[in-house]
């Protein structure tokens, strides 16, 4: 067993002991369907998103770091302790997570548990026992491209897990393609232009994404969102009006760097 696994394990276990029957879990409390704010999204996804399901992220070649943004930002709405378990080749691909960007989306990185392992299987492995754990709010499975260990089979196995304990799964897919598994909702995601503050100052996190499919509900929609930090929700880009984007727009990636304001508890 790699000393990531390892100490990934430890620390669920001792987020598991410090779980008690008489103080459940955030996520257990909660509805099952998370709104995001964004009227439209949440309406396509029939309130919100659906806790205790699969719900796939596509970021395609050179869109790593938006879509490893969006999965940060749904991991923000599930609520809970979130393990965040990466094979090598995504984390070299995607950069390794920037604490004060977290928290500027509402995801204290103090609640986030890092771990990098050396391929897909063994994210995959890992990945299954997380959701096993009903003390976590959500695991992030971070594969890159498209390993032949994530099969049609592999999928099931994640959300039958997460279906019988509650916890959330968001399967974070880094340059890899689109194909069967049994994901409750899949999303396409690219950068979009973030629009300055008044100050001139750097703007919130915005995203174009598109809903490419779900299960028991129309598939379809695409939309230019941004996070609103204040309110802790998406909402519309001011240029769209509220309306979803009714073709291709080129995604202009931002960088906005900064200082890391707190550790992440990574393992490894």
């Amino acid at each position: 067993m790699s000393e990531s696994l390892r100490l990934v394990r430890h620390r669920i276990g001792l987020i598991e002991r410090h779980a008690t029957a008489a103080v459940p879990p955030a996520h257990a409390l909660a509805p099952s369907l998370v709104a995001t704010g964004h009227g439209a999204i949440d309406q396509a996804l029939g309130g919100g998103v659906m806790r205790g399901r699969v719900h796939e992220v596509l970021g395609e070649n050179g869109e790593a770091g938006s879509a490893s943004g969006f999965a940060a930002l749904l991991a923000r709405l599930i609520g809970g302790e979130m393990l965040w378990l990466g094979e090598e080749a995504a984390w070299r691909g995607a950069g390794a997570l920037c604490p004060a960007g977290l928290a500027a989306i509402g995801l204290d990185p103090a609640r986030l548990i890092v771990g990098v392992l050396p391929d897909a299987v063994a994210v995959l492995r890992a990945a299954v026992d997380g959701l096993r754990c009903p003390a976590l709010g959500g695991v992030v499975i971070a594969l890159a491209g498209d390993p032949r260990a994530l099969d049609l089979t592999a999928s099931r196995r994640l959300a039958l897990a997460a279906e019988a304990h509650g916890v959330t799964a968001i399967l974070l897919r880094l340059g890899g393609q689109a194909t069967p598994n049994a994901a409750q909702t899949r999303w396409r995601v690219a950068a979009a232009p973030s629009l300055p503050r008044a100050t001139n100052a750097p703007g919130d996190p915005a995203w174009e994404v598109e809903l490419l499919r779900q299960r028991g509900r129309p598939d379809g929609g695409r939309w230019r969102v941004e996070w609103d930090s204040e309110q802790g929700r998406l909402c519309d880009r001011h240029e769209t009006g509220g309306a979803a984007l009714p073709g291709a727009v080129a995604a202009l990636p931002v960088d906005r760097p900064a200082r890391p304001r707190a550790t992440l508890r990574q393992a490894g």
